[in-house]
């Protein structure tokens, strides 16, 4: 791959490049790119698989064929659906489900910011679901990352998969080049979880839960812009931890895509390990629904 791209940065001389496909979910191969070719600025959409084609085949006619104008910048995954305050009542409210609802938005981040630093595992439901592969923040499983216990926890008993596998770190992007040696300024596609840069090693330690055998980390970064709720919880935590990193993970099991429904997120926690489910302004403790006879089939999906 390197070979290829300075094979094309020769016959080019364009120093902007767009990768997209399979190759451009490759996480690890895309840290590389900026330090081992001449490239100086590099983007993959959000949804750089296969699955991505769509929005391609659509700006070419748009732009290409139709020869409209270009007025839309990408800057921001949450395009899919989303559900209003008063849809998710209902839908706790028709299947009786026990939650608290927080005063206001400082609240809410105070609390759940309080229970993943107390070690609690958070499923987090907000706002329109990310498009592409990766969840980024809307619908997320999020741990302390300074837990050395938490990556056994959540492969074990919410991910279920083999107890090994590494769990991305997201932090706010002025705090990104404290934690992480990545390329400076650092490129718009760590806003999607699709680079992997070194995690410098006086932090190995500290956040190991995050912090992958080679000493690395799949970066996510966040500007408040982007998503203010989620950039302001990461700073709450970093207020009590001493250190602005959440693991951030997709609100899935193993085997079934990201939560998408109100529906999706209770069932998926109700059969995990998951603690607590934050879902817009609401508060969900799993033990207080233990005791209720769950049954997804019996669920009201409206």
């Amino acid at each position: 791959m390197t070979r290829m791209l300075n094979y094309v940065y020769q016959a080019t001389n364009c120093e902007k490049l767009v990768l997209s496909g399979g190759v451009g979910l490759n996480s690890v191969f895309n840290g590389k790119i900026l330090k081992n070719t001449p490239f100086k600025d590099v983007w993959m959409q959000p949804n750089a698989s296969d699955g991505g084609t769509s929005i391609g085949v659509a700006a070419y006619i748009y732009h290409s064929i139709l020869s409209h104008k270009r007025v839309f910048p990408f800057k921001n995954a949450s395009l899919g659906p989303e559900f209003s305050t008063k849809e998710i009542k209902v839908f706790l409210d028709k299947n009786k489900v026990k939650y608290s609802t927080f005063k206001d938005e400082s609240d809410l981040i105070e609390q759940t910011a309080k229970l993943i630093f107390e070690n609690k595992v958070v499923g987090w439901f907000q706002g329109r679901m990310e498009w592409g592969p990766r969840a980024l923040g809307n619908r997320s499983i999020l741990a302390n990352p300074c837990n050395p216990k938490a990556k056994q926890l959540l492969n074990e008993k919410v991910k279920h998969r083999e107890k090994f596998r590494p769990f991305a770190p997201v932090v706010c992007e002025d705090d990104a080049l404290t934690y992480f040696e990545c390329d400076n300024p650092i490129p718009a596609p760590t806003d999607y979880m699709l680079m992997v840069y070194p995690i410098k090693k006086e932090w190995h330690k500290k956040i190991p839960s995050v912090t992958h055998v080679d000493g690395s980390g799949r970066l996510q970064t966040i500007r408040r812009e982007q998503n203010h709720l989620y950039y302001n919880l990461i700073k709450k935590f970093g207020e009590l931890s001493s250190i602005p990193i959440l693991i951030n993970t997709s609100f899935n099991i193993r085997g079934e895509p990201i939560v998408c429904t109100p529906f999706d997120a209770y069932k998926c926690m109700m059969g995990t390990g998951i603690d607590y489910l934050v879902i817009d302004k609401f508060l969900i403790k799993r033990e207080d629904n233990q005791k209720d006879v769950w049954d997804s089939e019996k669920l009201a999906l409206d």
